[in-house]
């Protein structure tokens, strides 16, 4: 695909990679629809550029992504991409010993289920509602690109998101399979530690830790990732397969 005829949607874009991601696609020609919670981000988003416009995007509530997705059809005049980018970290172990007290705690169901809503679940409702959009148009070629994690591989403390980001690892390939029909690809990104919002608040001291685990020293930026989606969306024939960008963090 060429990145001037791309007509995205990007979840949780008001921030970090989604922002970068969104700000690359209108730089290159791309016509981008942004979803977030966060409104106030999203409109200053939409103002920096024209091709970029916002709405508010629950992924966890199935009717906010249908009303979305059928929003950003129109206002695209049409959609062929979507990136599945939000995400939340609720990270605890899921039983542990309290060292003062000697008690056995556990991992807060909620916190469990909130990162299955927004991880698992909301990448589910976006693309049904996204590629049956599409079929319905006849729109080809389509691409869909799920934002997993190295995390999927398995990580002390993060039970609910690494079983998120494994599952949208394995859909690249149920979904590649069962979209083929309809011209659409489906790929998944799996970042090691990237510099966003949502990491930005780690305890410096396995901050450091990680980095002297990674290869090639150094945190990974959004444009890192912006590099990989690049790819994933110009490559017609990479389909069903996740791209790790990490570092060499898992070599």
């Amino acid at each position: 695909m060429n990145l001037k005829d791309i007509r995205a949607i990007v979840t949780g874009g008001a921030s970090g990679m989604g922002a970068h991601f969104a700000q690359q696609l209108a730089a290159a020609g791309a016509r981008v629809a942004v979803g977030d919670v966060d409104e106030a981000a999203l409109a200053a988003l939409a103002a920096s550029a024209p091709s970029i416009v916002g709405r508010h995007l629950d992924v966890s509530d199935p009717a906010s992504c249908d009303a979305f997705v059928a929003w950003a059809d129109d206002a695209l005049g049409g959609v062929n991409a979507l990136v599945n980018n939000a995400g939340i970290i609720r990270d605890g172990l899921l039983v542990r010993l309290d060292r003062e007290t000697g008690a056995v705690q556990t991992l807060d169901d909620r916190a469990v289920r909130a990162v299955h809503a927004v991880n698992l679940e909301g990448p589910v409702w976006m693309t049904r509602a996204t590629v049956a959009a599409m079929a319905r148009a006849g729109t080809r070629p389509g691409v869909v690109v799920n934002m997993s994690s190295v995390a999927r591989h398995g990580n002390r403390g993060q039970t609910a998101y690494v079983a998120a980001k494994a599952a949208l690892a394995v859909n690249a390939v149920t979904w590649a399979r069962e979209f083929a029909p309809f011209g659409v690809r489906v790929v998944a990104i799996a970042p090691g530690m990237v510099e966003t919002p949502m990491t930005q608040g780690m305890n410096q001291r396995a901050r450091d830790a990680l980095v002297a685990r990674i290869p090639v020293g150094r945190i990974g930026t959004p444009e890192d990732l912006w590099q990989a989606l690049r790819f994933c969306f110009e490559c017609d024939y990479f389909n069903a397969r996740c791209l790790d960008v990490d570092g060499g963090l898992q070599m």
